[in-house]
């Protein structure tokens, strides 16, 4: 329970960061569709592994759409503005 606190603490500060890229697309560098831990970082740098990896329901490493649509709907990773 004290890991989940920490992880909805830690999204709330990712909820206030400036830029929100909000959309897959938006932060998809390599455009495979796919999100890794270093693409996140590079837009949300305060993104740790362990929150990325709580984002990354399924553990194959990489967030897809779902999982995406999922943690933005949590307010772990702000949606996209449009």
């Amino acid at each position: 329970m004290t890991k989940f606190i920490a992880s909805i603490l830690a999204a709330s500060a990712l909820a206030t960061t400036a830029f929100a890229a909000g959309s897959l697309a938006d932060m998809d560098a390599n455009g495979d569709g796919l999100l890794t831990v270093e693409e996140v970082q590079a837009v949300y740098p305060e993104m740790s592994a362990e929150q990325f990896s709580s984002i990354d329901v399924n553990a194959d490493g990489v967030i897809d759409d779902a999982e995406l649509t999922a943690a933005q709907d949590a307010g772990m990773i702000p949606a996209s503005d449009g």
